[in-house]
């Protein structure tokens, strides 16, 4: 491991992104601030929706955020750089091993994920105050969300290194689509006792994890799953996917 060459592509991506400052903003501000706004301010509002419904959907919210950040933040570029620009050659060049450069991509994309999903809560104090947060374990919390945050780096890894360009609209459809309606970012687990096949179907999704841990973490007065299993099931998709990724990294830089 040559640590100054990884501080350095990590200077070079905080480069880009701070030059990108706008639209990295744009972009991460943007989707939270609807969703909140929507679903929180004017469901709520409208009284379709009862108040408490707020406090529920503010994890679900920030689960979304952070996979789709963390997600888009490095399989877009990979998808560019591998199929068109190949500007990824020249940190291939870099004096360190190539699972090094993806695993740095994944720091990058985890951070701005975290960053994602940490801003939610601000904005959802704003726009739907009051809400009942209670962070009664703050250290449980902070693993949750760092959890998250690597499975959506991980996850964009694997997808940037296994999507094609053209293929990308497919990705968002096929993938990310029904990972966000099944995976309890807008109910809880628990809302699917009705659907019994379903509701054990949807545990191979790893957003319901998310969601759920972050619910258990922010308002566990909801109904949700055991923070045991939340916490072993986030391990194991981060695991899977870095591993899935980081071949697949490999082999395409290879070739």
């Amino acid at each position: 491991m040559n640590w100054k060459a990884f501080m350095a592509l990590l200077a070079r991506d905080v480069h880009v992104a701070r030059r990108n400052l706008f639209t990295l903003l744009f972009q991460t501000f943007l989707q939270p601030l609807l969703f909140v706004f929507i679903f929180g301010r004017v469901m709520v509002g409208s009284g379709y929706m009862p108040p408490q419904y707020k406090s529920l959907l503010l994890p679900g919210i920030m689960a979304i955020s952070m996979v789709f950040t963390g997600i888009w933040a490095v399989a877009m570029p990979l998808i560019a750089e591998f199929q068109f620009t190949r500007e990824i050659e020249d940190r291939l060049l870099a004096p360190i091993d190539t699972a090094w450069v993806a695993v740095e991509k994944v720091v990058a994309g985890s951070v701005q994920a975290m960053l994602a999903g940490l801003i939610v809560i601000p904005l959802g104090w704003l726009i739907l105050r009051p809400l009942e947060l209670h962070v009664t374990h703050p250290a449980v919390f902070i693993v949750i969300t760092v959890l998250v945050a690597c499975f959506a780096a991980c996850g964009g890894l694997a997808l940037g290194c296994s999507v094609d360009q053209q293929h990308i609209g497919l990705m968002f459809s096929m993938v990310l689509t029904p990972m966000i309606f099944f995976g309890c970012t807008y109910y809880p687990w628990s809302a699917l006792d009705k659907f019994p096949i379903l509701k054990y179907a949807v545990l191979i999704n790893p957003l319901v994890y998310a969601s759920e841990g972050l619910r258990g973490s922010l308002v566990p007065q909801f109904s949700h799953l055991g923070m045991a299993i939340v916490l072993a099931a986030l391990v194991a998709f981060d695991a899977v996917f870095l591993v899935v990724g980081l071949k697949r990294f490999q082999n395409k830089a290879v070739n």
